[in-house]
C-alpha cells in the first residue's frame, strides 16, 4: 500500500515568515507520526507536478502571488478531484487577484496588530483541530483581520477575543480558525502560526496535525 502524501508548499513574493523552516520542521514530524510522507517546496513548476495523488496540499506562510497558470490548474484539479488543502496563517495574504483561491482560503488577510499575548475561543470542539483544546487558549500570535467575516460561509472552530490583545479590528465575531467543503475536497485555516516558537509546542502541533488529518479526510 502507498503511503499517503502532504505537499507543503511556502513560496512568498511578499512577506516571508522566519519560522517557515520550523513549520516545516513540524509538519515532517507530524508527518512521521501519523504515517504521511512529506515534501515541501517552493517551486510552482514541482508543486504542481507533486500535486496528482497527494491527499493534502499545505501552503505554509505563502504570501502574494506564488503560482503560475499551470499551478492554479494543478491545484483546482486537486479539489475538484477530493483532494484537501491547509492553509497556515499568512496563507490567507496569498495570490488576492486568485477568486477562486478566495473562495478556497475562505477570507483574505488585512491586518494585523503588534505581535502579542492573547486568548483563542473554542467554538466547536468536534474538530481535530480543536478537539484536545479547553475553552479558551492563550499564545502570542499575530492576531489577523480579515477583509470580509467568512462566517455564513465556512465552519467557525474558534475565534479571536479581542478584549484579550490590543488593535483588533473585526468586534465580537473574529473567527480566526475555520473550514469547510465548498470548493470540492476539504479546506481547512488557521491563521495562527507566526512565532517559531508555536511549533514547537504541543498544543499548536496538535492543533496544525487536526486541520491536516481533517483535510485528509479524517473526522467530522
Amino acid at each position: 500500500m502507498n503511503t499517503p502524501r502532504i505537499i507543503v508548499f511556502s513560496r512568498t513574493t511578499g512577506y516571508r515568515h522566519d519560522s517557515i523552516p520550523d513549520g516545516i520542521a513540524a509538519l515532517r514530524a507530524l508527518g512521521g507520526a501519523h504515517g504521511f510522507e512529506v515534501t515541501a517546496t517552493e517551486d510552482p513548476a514541482a508543486f504542481a507536478a507533486g500535486l496528482p495523488g497527494c491527499r493534502v496540499a499545505v501552503f505554509l506562510s505563502t504570501s502574494g502571488t506564488v503560482l503560475d497558470e499551470a499551478g492554479r490548474a494543478a491545484l483546482r484539479a486537486h479539489l475538484a478531484a477530493g483532494g484537501g488543502f491547509a492553509g497556515v496563517h499568512a496563507a490567507a495574504a496569498t495570490e488576492y487577484d486568485w477568486p477562486w483561491y478566495g473562495e478556497l482560503i475562505g477570507a483574505r488577510f488585512a491586518r494585523h496588530p503588534e505581535l502579542q499575548p492573547g486568548t483563542v475561543r473554542v467554538a466547536d470542539h468536534g474538530h481535530p483541530a480543536t478537539a484536545h483544546l479547553g475553552e479558551r487558549w492563550e499564545l502570542t500570535d499575530e492576531w489577523y483581520d480579515f477583509e470580509d467575516n467568512p462566517r455564513g460561509a465556512v465552519r467557525v472552530l474558534a475565534t479571536a477575543d479581542e478584549s484579550s490583545y490590543r488593535d483588533g479590528r473585526m468586534g465580537g465575531d473574529h473567527p480566526l480558525v475555520w473550514c469547510h467543503e465548498n470548493t470540492g475536497g476539504r479546506s481547512f485555516f488557521t491563521a495562527l502560526g507566526h512565532t517559531a516558537e508555536c511549533y514547537a509546542d504541543p498544543v499548536f502541533r496538535a492543533h496544525l496535525a487536526g486541520g491536516v488529518l481533517w483535510a485528509a479526510g479524517h473526522g467530522a
